[in-house]
C-alpha cells in the first residue's frame, strides 16, 4: 500500500525550499556585487546600485499595489454576479469561512478553458478570478477545490513573495547591464594598480557572472513558482479535506486542448504564473517552467 503523504508535511516542506530558494537569489546579488566591486571603483559601483535599487523598487512597488487591478484589466475579466454564478459565490464563501479569511472580489473570464487565478497584495485586497470554461466544466466539489487553492495564495501572501522575488532578480539584471555597459566607457586598467593580466582576468570573471546570474536567478525565481503551487495544492487540501475535488479539475484541465486563437487572446504571457494551470498550454517542463507537472501534482493530492 502507498504512503499517504501529509497535507502539512507537504505545506512545511515546500516553504523551507522556497525561502531556501529565494535565499540562493539573494545570495547572488551579494556575489555579483562584490564581483562588480572587485573590478570598478567602490564610488561608480555604489552609483550602480542605489540606481538599480531605486529602480527596480519603484517600478514593482507601482505593480505590487496595482497587482489586482493589473491583473483583472489584463485578463479582460467582469465582476462576477450573485446571480448568473451562484455556485461561484458559495465555493468562494464556504473557501473563506475555512481559511478566515476575508471574501475575495470575484471575477470571470471568458475562455473555454479550464482556468483560475488570485491576484492582490493582501487578504483585503484579494481577487479570484474563473474562466467560464471553469464554471461551466467543473462540479461542486471540483470548483471548490480550484477556489481553495487561489485561496491559498493569497493565505499564503504568494503575491508578496513573489514580489520580493521580483525585486531581486530585476536588481541583479539592472546591475549586471549597468556593468556591461560601463566596461565600454570605463579605463580600469590602472584602477588600482593592479597587474593588467589579474584585471584582465577579474574583467572576464566579472563579464561571465553578469551573463549569468540573471539567468540563473530567474530559473531560480521559477523554481519558486513551482513550489508556491504544490503549497498551494496542499494548503487547498487543508481547507477542504477532500483532495480529490483539485485532483479531478487538474485532470479535467490536463486533457483539454483549447483553440490556439484562444490562447492568443486569453492574457498576457506575464500574467501566465498566477493561473493555477499555465493558460497558453506551452510544452515546457523541467527547469523552464512556471507551473510544476500537472502529473506529479495530480499523483501527490492522490497520495494525500
Amino acid at each position: 500500500m502507498a504512503q499517504r503523504l501529509s497535507f502539512e508535511d507537504e505545506i512545511r516542506k515546500n516553504k523551507i525550499k522556497s525561502v531556501l530558494l529565494i535565499s540562493a537569489i539573494f545570495t547572488f546579488f551579494l556575489v555579483l556585487g562584490f564581483v562588480i566591486s572587485a573590478i570598478l571603483d567602490p564610488s561608480y559601483f555604489f552609483i550602480i546600485m542605489v540606481f538599480s535599487i531605486i529602480f527596480s523598487i519603484g517600478y514593482i512597488i507601482f505593480g505590487y499595489y496595482n497587482s489586482d487591478k493589473i491583473a483583472i484589466a489584463s485578463a479582460r475579466a467582469k465582476p462576477a454576479s450573485n446571480t448568473a454564478h451562484r455556485e461561484f459565490f458559495h465555493a468562494a464563501e464556504n473557501m473563506s469561512l475555512a481559511s478566515g479569511l476575508p471574501m475575495p472580489r470575484l471575477y470571470v473570464m471568458e475562455s473555454s478553458g479550464i482556468n483560475a487565478f488570485a491576484s492582490g497584495r493582501d487578504p483585503r485586497h484579494a481577487v479570484i478570478c474563473v474562466t467560464t470554461g471553469a464554471l461551466k466544466n467543473l462540479n461542486k466539489h471540483e470548483l471548490e477545490g480550484v477556489i481553495a487553492h487561489e485561496m491559498s495564495h493569497i493565505a499564503n501572501y504568494d503575491i508578496r513573495f513573489m514580489t520580493l522575488t521580483a525585486v531581486l532578480v530585476g536588481m541583479i539584471s539592472i546591475i549586471a547591464e549597468l556593468f556591461l555597459r560601463s566596461l565600454w566607457f570605463s579605463n580600469m586598467g590602472d584602477s588600482r594598480g593592479r597587474d593588467g593580466r589579474v584585471q584582465i582576468v577579474l574583467i572576464l570573471i566579472g563579464v561571465m557572472f553578469a551573463i549569468l546570474a540573471p539567468l540563473v536567478a530567474n530559473l531560480v525565481s521559477l523554481a519558486i513558482s513551482r513550489k508556491r503551487e504544490y503549497t498551494a495544492d496542499a494548503t487547498g487540501v487543508k481547507l477542504t479535506r477532500y483532495p480529490s475535488g483539485l485532483a479531478n479539475a487538474l485532470r479535467k484541465i490536463k486533457s483539454e486542448h483549447p483553440p490556439a486563437k484562444e490562447v492568443r487572446h486569453i492574457t498576457s504571457k506575464a500574467l501566465a504564473p498566477l493561473f493555477i494551470s499555465d493558460p497558453f498550454k506551452r510544452k515546457i517542463s523541467g527547469l523552464f517552467a512556471t507551473h510544476p507537472d500537472i502529473n506529479e501534482r495530480i499523483k501527490r493530492l492522490d497520495a494525500m
